[in-house]
């Protein structure tokens, strides 16, 4: 008789995948590698993901759909101060927050993999409709395409300072100058 599988066996590879990829590069990781950590043979990996790339964009797209879920979430709370300028806050502040996992599908993309571009380029262009729409129905002063992707620019931009360990670039600093010039630039426009 087959011993029984958990439930969540998915669950269980991606947060293993996720797990090592904290601790090493995309190349240092492999299948043998995720199917021993996670207790699991790699014929049951395999099932599940024929890849490595599978995997990777299997973890990036879940915790892009947790983002989703929570701006959605987010901005919907009439509650919240979702003004423009909290709004750049919110989405910079969470994109920073997994950085980790998106400099692997950078590298991977980078690197030639055409799989892992179109992928990320898709993602790019649905968090951007969506971002965009957001700030459309906050403000009308600016162009809300534009400001976005200057959004998601600039939050890979602080990824790469932050990965290269600049100690001239302070972080926070940065994102709370920002947010005053856009308060200063929505109030110019209140007038």
């Amino acid at each position: 008789m087959a011993a029984q599988r958990p439930e969540n066996i998915n669950e269980i590879i991606l947060d293993t995948a996720e797990e090592l990829l904290k601790e090493n590069s995309f190349s240092e990781v492999t299948l043998a590698k995720i199917a021993e950590k996670a207790n699991i043979s790699k014929g049951t990996l395999y099932y599940y993901y024929k890849s490595k790339n599978e995997i990777l964009f299997a973890v990036t797209d879940r915790y892009l759909s947790r983002q989703w879920d929570e701006l959605i979430q987010w901005t919907e709370n009439k509650e919240k101060d979702t003004s423009p300028h909290r709004l750049v806050n919110y989405v910079i502040e969470r994109n920073i927050a997994y950085s980790g996992l998106r400099l692997h599908l950078f590298d991977a993309a980078l690197l030639g993999d055409e799989e892992i571009r179109a992928k990320l380029i898709r993602r790019y262009d649905e968090f951007q409709k969506l971002i965009s729409s957001k700030i459309a129905e906050r403000t009308d002063r600016v162009s809300a395409d534009y400001f976005t992707w200057l959004i998601l620019t600039v939050s890979d931009g602080i990824i790469i300072q932050n990965s290269l360990k600049n100690d001239a670039f302070d972080t926070q600093q940065f994102l709370k100058q920002s947010a005053e010039y856009i308060k200063k630039f929505e109030n110019m426009h209140k007038a």
